[in-house]
């Protein structure tokens, strides 16, 4: 059998499965694959009027510039210390979160606290920006307050590059926590039951059912989760930072998402913009290649 006969009878047995996702492909290949052709801004010098097609060639020209440019250290420094950081704390506090939840016995208790904890990742970053504002104004706000009592003197937070890192990732961390536990809840459902059973006959006890069934058993899911995350580091999005950034933090909240939406949009550099946009893209590549080979290399897990 030749592989287009193998490839028609394929479809002829599974067209319904093909139908289903078939939504899903054409959405990735309108918006995610489409657009990809707009790389080609990248390098050349585009002009609205003649398309991306007809703007002429510079090859390498905005690279340069974005190198050579004043700001170039301080995006890295800034997008990798953000990064770095959101990740430390986002990551593995949901899977502290989900093993506390699954030590919690009483079924009504526990879809409680799962409950308080997803909600905030219904709320819109506009929101919480403004939330946090209001609790750390200097002119009454309730943790301004708080500190006062301790004797700290009323600031304004959001004017201070050294609090910026503290309170994006303290406010993304409590929004998304709940939310990215579910995955770790769903894993550890699936443990079997007779192995915990097992070992408290054996007299183990939660710690050490903890330590030896658990956390060996999520272990996979933990590591692809990881793997992905880092994948992802350097796309910060900009909406936050802008809601929160002015030009006194700079210095610490300047990244490569904002200065690409100050120069593309702004400014109307678009290939200069796109530019940037591709070599962050890059850089996230090579991270996700390099954690992916490290894992497969020291825990036999990798995505591919």
């Amino acid at each position: 059998m030749t592989a287009m006969e193998r490839l028609r009878k394929n479809v002829k047995r599974d067209w319904m499965l093909l139908l289903i996702i078939l939504p899903g492909v054409i959405y990735f290949a309108v918006f995610c694959y489409g657009p990809m052709y707009g790389i080609l801004m990248a390098f050349k010098d585009y002009n609205i009027s003649k398309g991306v097609w007809g703007s002429p060639w510079v090859g390498l020209k905005h690279f340069k510039e974005l190198v050579n440019s004043v700001y170039f250290g301080r995006l890295v420094k800034n997008t990798f210390l953000l990064s770095i950081e959101q990740l430390f704390w986002s990551f593995p506090i949901p899977i502290a979160f989900a093993l506390l939840i699954n030590e919690i016995k009483r079924k009504r208790f526990q879809r409680l606290a799962q409950t308080a904890a997803y909600l905030p990742h219904f709320v819109s970053v506009v929101v919480v920006v403004g939330i946090l504002k209001d609790l750390l104004a200097s002119d009454g706000g309730v943790l301004t307050q708080l500190f006062s009592a301790f004797g700290v003197a009323p600031k304004n937070y959001f004017n201070l590059p050294s609090a910026f890192r503290t309170l994006y990732v303290s406010s993304g961390v409590w929004q998304e926590f709940g939310w990215n536990s579910i995955i770790y809840v769903a894993a550890i459902s699936g443990i079997d039951q007779q192995m915990y059973e097992s070992a408290a006959l054996d007299g183990a006890g939660r710690w050490q059912r903890l330590i030896h069934i658990t956390l060996p058993s999520i272990a996979p899911t933990i590591i692809l989760l990881l793997i992905l995350n880092m994948g992802n580091m350097l796309n910060i999005g900009y909406e936050k930072v802008i809601l929160m950034y002015n030009a006194a933090t700079y210095s610490t909240a300047d990244i490569f998402s904002t200065y690409v939406y100050r120069k593309g949009l702004l400014n109307a550099q678009y290939s200069f913009a796109s530019a940037v946009g591709l070599a962050n893209s890059v850089i996230n590549v090579i991270i996700l290649l390099t954690a992916n080979f490290m894992a497969k290399k020291t825990t036999d897990t990798s995505i591919f």
